[in-house]
Formats: C-alpha cells, structure tokens, sequence
C-alpha cells in the first residue's frame, strides 16, 4: 500500500476500513470536518486513570518528523566539480544547518529552515580526482583525454566535460590512468575530509550529519546506485574506504552487500543502503531475473537485499520513482514528473517493458510474487525523498530551487540549456525536478535514532513541503479513532507505525488503517489522502 497526499485541508484524519465502509450520518460528517471530539470514553481509552499527571510522562514514541536529505553530492564528486561546484562538504553542512553561503554560481542562498539532518553521498569512484584535475595536477594532464577535460573546465565548458565524464564511466572507456584507487593518497584524504566534515557538523540533538557516500553502479548507463549511510561515528566509519564500482570492487550489488556485511563484521558498526530512484535504470533495479544471470532471483539475493536496503528513493530531481502512467493508467497523479527516455546517459532507450522493474508500486507487487516462491520479499521497502544534487545545496523548495548541478543554479539560461543529450532524445535542464526530502519518525535528532528508525522503515518521501503525516495498521481502530487530536497516541497504542509488520489478523477481523497528515505550516493546503492498494 502507498499513499500520496494532494495539496487541501490544513488537518485531517481518516480511518479506512478494508472489509466494509460504515455509512456515516450527516452530523457525523460534521464532526469529521471540525478538529475532533473527545468524549469521557475516548479519554479513558486514550489517557488510562492511573496516568501520571503529565500527560507526556511515559510516552516513548517519536513525536514528530524529521527533515533532510540522504543523498548530496558535493564538489569532491568527479561529475559535480566538472559540472561547476566548488562546495565542499562542509559547505553542504553548513548550509543545510541554516547559515547562508554563497553557491558556486556567486549566489547568496539560504533555507527558508534548517534540515534535522544530512548526508553527504559523494561519489565511491574517484572521489578526490576533480581537485586534482582543477588544480592542473601534471600526472592528470599528462593523459590525453585529462588535458582535454581540464582544458574544457577552464574554458567555461565544465558542463560538457561532466557529461563526458560521466559517460566514460558508465560505457567503461574511462582512462585507465586516470581512475583514482581508494588506496590513493588522494582518494584517501578526500574520504578523511569527508569523515571530518560530518564529525565537525554533527550536533546530537539539534542536526545529525551522517558519514556516508553513494556506490555508482552505472554498467552501460543504467543507474544501480545506492548511498550507503553508516550509523556510526568516524572511529568505526575511519576503518574503512568505500566500495567502489571499478577494481577492486565491483558493479554487482551482491559485492556491495558483502562489503557491508564485512564491514559490521571488522568494526561491529552498523551500516545500510537506500536504492536510488530507479527510473534510470532500465528495468534493472527491481528485477525478477538477476541481472547478468538469466535466472530468476534466488532466495539468498531475497534475503541479502532485504536485510541491506530497507528503504527506497521514491523521489528526486531526476524525476518520480513511484509510478508511471504506463503501469497505473487510472491515476490521474501517475504522470507526476516523468523521465522516461532512456538511461541514465540516454545511451539506450527506455521500453514499456522496462517500466514495470523501475517503480516503486509494481516493485511492491512483484516482492510479494517473490514472497510467495521464495519465501522472503525483498522489496518490502520503506520510502524516502532526496534531491541528488550536484551542487552541495540541499536546496529543492519551488521558489529556492539551485538545480541538479551547478550550471543549472537560477539564471535564464535554465530556461533552454541542455542537460543530456544523445540520439535517444534530449533532457532540458527545466525537466529537472524540485524534489525531495526524507521523512524520518526519530525518537531524537542523533545518527543512531534517525538510523533506527530508517532500519524500521517509519519514513515517508516528499517532494519538499514538510507536511507531518502519520499513518498506522492495526486490527482494532475505531470510527471514533479519527477525531482524535492525538493520532500518535492512539495509533502507537492501538497498532503499528508506517513501516511494521501487521502479523496475521485475529478471527473475525481485518485491517484498518489510521492516517492523518498536517500541512506545511508554511506550505500549500492538503487536497486529498490517495489510499493505492
């Protein structure tokens, strides 16, 4: 099940019975629209007589939302620098905590409000080339295709580099000379730095910033990403450098789980993997057969995949991961910022055969088809929004929006400029989304409660608005359970959060669920709840 919330109503709650609808009378609807009645009953239920006095006193479960964003790439991403950022990450921190920087473009920019928390992703492959390569390093301009790179940026064609790069990359004609080891002396101190930042911005209590970095799986163009986040501080996170994609690691995500499962093993940490917005990948990010193997998922891929990646980017600047219009004709939302041209250089097309093993809604079908050969889902994923900038500028609210990269920051020239283009079609940098932010159900503003609760999926995706939205499954809610002013509190009571396991039902019964949702108190109005079975 996934739900959408419209732009509507400034607080609303719904109790929605699957195995029948009660008619409501119309002084029923009346009190439905007001904010809600609580009666001697309701109050008895909700606050037992031998409560203590405060009425907070006891209670143990998250009491509101947190914002930010889990994938940002900043200047020590090879394609970001190429592309004109010149933030590092301790911009990117600085900036996502609230202080106003200047952008790569010579903007002044600032958050209308701080994140709760960041995680800076920068690329596993080559992370600390782009210095390299802008500071002219000789063994850099000594390779042909180096020179022509760095002749490139200087002469303000950084854009084209970047695409070249990135191209390079995902059809493997990268210059061998120029691919930088994570043994490397320069690849080794971008990742302390990257390390050091995140120690330096982490501020338990008031803003987590997570170590972390995004695996580049990107065969043939078609993006297997994953931003990998580690729970822990640098003593543990310092132990080790990212899995790459090129040697010696690899582009099979089996090798990444490996390596994570390796890495709990040396430092007893804890480490997990959010899945990138699979609507580049064509048709590989949720497969039913393995890619690589022509044979169908096994149970260990199963079990692996759900136990690493709990959660799934829903959202982002390159457009929307939930559905497509080709897999979900009766919704009139399905065509919500669509990218469906191809991969993720458009060096090949996309299919309608591709669309149903991209998507968030038919990945949850088909997990249950798995569930039920195999024994264990393993897309039973929790969502999350993020924006993938390239900019070091979680930056995505419609009116502050600095854009996938940096040559996309506000200027007219956004307007018409090309972002990718090939013979399979051409992407405008307009196309670009205004998206997103993660959601996170956290006990407290600290890298190990956002992090456990990202493991136990009570996370949601938005595309920026900072609506708090709660939903709960349970086997004993109430009609009268949709006035209340406390949906927290019944809902942690009665049943079980966004993310959980409902267990099978008691004779006689069938689930309800329990959702409310506030706007944006600096947002639009909510429009309407979208239950999708």
């Amino acid at each position: 099940m996934t739900i959408r919330f419209e732009h509507a109503v400034a607080a609303a709650v719904l109790i929605l019975h699957l195995a029948a609808a009660e008619q409501a009378s119309a002084q029923d609807a009346d009190t439905a629209m007001d904010s809600g009645t609580f009666d001697k009953a309701t109050a008895d239920r909700a606050f037992p007589a031998e409560r203590p006095y405060s009425p907070w006193a006891g209670r143990n479960f998250p009491s509101r939302p947190l914002f930010g964003d889990t994938h940002l790439h900043t200047s020590f991403s090879m394609d970001a620098g190429a592309f004109g950022a010149r933030l590092g990450p301790r911009e990117a921190y600085r900036f996502a905590k609230g202080e106003e920087v200047m952008a790569s473009s010579g903007q002044p920019v600032k958050l209308s409000r701080p994140l709760d928390f960041l995680v800076v992703a920068d690329h596993s492959d080559n992370m600390g080339f782009f210095p390299q390569l802008l500071a002219g390093d000789p063994s850099i301009l000594a390779d042909p295709t180096g020179r022509r790179w760095y002749d490139m940026i200087q002469s303000g064609d950084g854009a084209t580099a970047a695409l070249e790069i990135i191209s390079a990359f995902s059809q493997d004609t990268f210059p061998p000379a120029l691919i930088y080891s994570p043994d490397s002396r320069a690849y080794e101190s971008a990742w302390d730095e990257t390390i050091a930042a995140a120690e330096e911005a982490n501020d338990p209590g008031r803003f987590t910033a997570f170590i972390g970095y995004e695996w580049t799986s990107n065969t043939g163009g078609n993006n297997l990403h994953r931003n990998v986040i580690f729970r822990d501080n640098a003593d543990k996170a310092s132990q080790v450098v990212p899995y790459t994609v090129y040697p010696p690691g690899s582009d099979n995500p089996r090798d990444l789980w490996k390596w994570m499962d390796g890495y709990e093993a040396k430092t007893g940490g804890n480490v997990l993997a959010i899945a990138h917005n699979g609507n580049l990948s064509n048709g590989r990010m949720f497969p039913m057969i393995e890619p690589g193997t022509d044979k169908p998922l096994d149970r260990e891929y199963a079990e692996t995949r759900a136990r690493w990646e709990r959660l799934y980017e829903a959202t982002q600047i390159k457009g929307d991961g939930e559905t497509h219009p080709f897999l979900s004709p009766n919704d009139e939302f399905a065509d919500f910022e669509t990218w469906d041209k191809g991969n993720l250089d458009l060096s090949v097309k996309k299919t309608p055969e591709m669309l149903e093993y991209e998507y968030a809604r038919s990945a949850l079908k088909n997990g249950l088809k798995l569930e039920a050969s195999l024994g264990v889902n393993p897309y039973k994923f929790g969502m999350v929004g993020s924006t993938d900038a390239h900019t070091g500028l979680a930056a995505v609210a419609e009116d502050n929006f600095f854009g996938k990269t940096s040559a996309m920051e506000p200027s007219p020239e956004r307007l018409r400029a090309v972002f990718v283009q090939s013979p399979n079609g051409t992407i405008f940098d307009w196309e670009a989304s205004g998206s997103g932010y993660a959601a996170v159900w956290a006990r407290e503003n600290t890298r190990q409660s956002i992090f456990d609760a990202m493991e136990r999926r009570e996370t949601y995706a938005t595309t920026g608005p900072r609506m708090v939205v709660w939903l709960f499954g349970g086997f004993d809610f109430t009609a009268d359970d949709a006035n209340t002013r406390t949906p927290g509190l019944i809902g942690y009571t009665k049943g079980v959060p966004m993310g959980g396991d409902l267990g099978d039902a008691p004779d006689g019964k069938a689930p309800s669920f329990l959702v409310a949702a506030l706007k944006d108190p600096i947002g639009a109005n909510l429009d309407r709840y979208q239950i999708v079975k």
